[in-house]
């Protein structure tokens, strides 16, 4: 039961991130990756704040605005200085790695003694169910699991329910309009750069999904890195080789074509869907499950460590994939 609640909070939470990014890619069909940044810089903010005692909701508030702050400086790039979409996301992710830095001062925030909105959970939780655990259809539950969970479901109706209420209004139809037919909606006297400034605005929401992680990874230590150098190195040195094995044994066995031809399921060609198994092989651990450790207590350090030790080395292991991709798959020697 505990792994359910845990699973369908971690849920509802990430489910604000896939709103945005619906707004941006379906909609707008921007390409945008300021959330790289964007989401370490609401974590620095929404730490120091709390550090320095600010009240949970305001600190989290203030690392929304700042992570909607970092969205309009993209829009502003792409609308008024003309730059391409994608690399005015680089630019802005890219400068917050120093501003991030600048903000927090230091390289560890500790916040284990500082309250936090999981603090106003369990409170809520005791208040509410009048004990710190409950029995849930025969199984013992943290009132305070129960109360999270209650909270996200909330929080994301709320949301999901002022997005389609906004959509319904004169601005949210020329919004969609912007995204649908960018010329129609300019022949109506809509600016469609304005438009997409406030698009990108909706990016404030993301940072707060990165603060758990952010946290967790002032706190590790040397020895959890240690630990985590060889969970991190095998998830994409040993994973790539393992993708490779495998595509390569299918082959021969008779289980993909050797011709080329399409996947009826996914509409690819076979050797472009053996492509994206390797590349997902080689890619850095998931968030998702460090926030799994967290939940359930299971070595949060470690898995912190093992996850940025994946992303750091990636950035060497993936351009090889790349390139072993393009010879030994599509056969294209370079």
């Amino acid at each position: 039961m505990n792994l359910l609640i845990g699973s369908l909070t971690i849920g509802f939470i990430l489910s604000l991130l896939a709103l945005g990014v619906y707004v941006t890619f379906r909609i707008f069909n921007f390409a945008d990756i300021t959330a790289d940044g964007s989401i370490a810089l609401g974590a620095s903010v929404t730490a120091v704040l709390l550090v320095k005692g600010f009240d949970p909701l305001t600190a989290t508030l203030v690392g929304t605005l700042c992570g909607a702050t970092a969205g309009t400086v993209t829009g502003i790039l792409h609308t008024r200085f003309k730059i391409n979409s994608l690399l005015s996301g680089i630019l802005v992710m890219t400068a917050l790695y120093s501003v991030n830095l600048r903000v927090m001062g230091r390289s560890n925030v500790p916040l284990l003694t500082e309250r936090t909105l999981a603090t106003y959970a369990e409170e809520l939780g005791m208040r509410w169910f009048g004990a710190a655990s409950i029995n849930l259809a025969g199984w013992e539950t943290s009132s305070r699991d129960v109360m999270a969970l209650v909270l996200a479901f909330l929080a994301l109706l709320a949301a999901c329910t002022l997005l389609y209420a906004f959509f319904r209004t004169h601005l949210g139809t020329a919004m969609r309009a912007t995204g649908d037919n960018p010329q129609m909606i300019r022949a109506l006297g809509v600016n469609t750069n304005t438009m997409i400034v406030l698009d990108i605005i909706g990016y404030g929401a993301i940072p707060l999904l990165i603060l758990s992680f952010g946290y967790s990874l002032t706190e590790t230590k040397l020895p959890d890195f240690r630990s985590g150098l060889v969970g991190g190195l095998l998830r994409v040195v040993v994973g790539p080789i393992l993708a490779f094995g495998l595509v390569f044994f299918f082959r021969h066995v008779g289980w993909l074509p050797m011709t080329r031809g399409y996947d009826p399921l996914v509409f690819l060609d076979y050797r472009t869907t053996e492509a994206i198994i390797i590349l997902g092989s080689a890619m850095p651990g998931p968030i998702m499950a460090y926030m799994l450790n967290v939940k359930f207590n299971s070595c949060p350090r470690e898995a912190s460590a093992m996850l940025t030790v994946s992303t750091l080395a990636g950035i060497v292991t993936i351009p090889i994939v790349l390139q072993l991709i393009n010879v030994l798959v599509f056969g294209k020697a370079t």
